[in-house]
């Protein structure tokens, strides 16, 4: 059964660029050390501190296994001090969801 993991930022409104520049490198990190990863969101409109990042994985085990690669790839340890340092991640939250509507009407 695949998962979804929904990663709920709260961000420094002021530094939005470089919530940008992160969620960009993880658009390069995640899909090669295995999530299919659908994607990051900044804010546009509305509320300036909440940001997302949404990615499928096979199972917890699987995302265990991606995690620790993660840790070990050059871009994503350059993200997580990146992120460290510029301390524009106020708040991070992660859910884990299944897809409860399948099938869905093909019209």
């Amino acid at each position: 059964m695949t998962i979804t993991v929904f990663i709920r930022y709260e961000i420094d409104p002021a530094k939005k660029a470089e919530f940008e520049t992160y969620a960009r490198n993880w658009g390069q990190a995640i899909p090669r050390n295995g999530a299919d990863l659908i994607g990051y969101y900044a804010p546009h409109e509305g509320s300036s501190t909440v940001a997302y990042g949404v990615y499928n994985i096979e199972n917890l085990a699987a995302y265990e296994q991606y995690r620790e690669r993660l840790k070990h790839d050059p871009l994503g340890q350059k993200n997580y001090i990146f992120a460290h340092k510029e301390k524009f991640i106020l708040r991070e939250d992660r859910l884990f969801l299944k897809l409860a509507s399948a099938p869905h009407a093909k019209e």
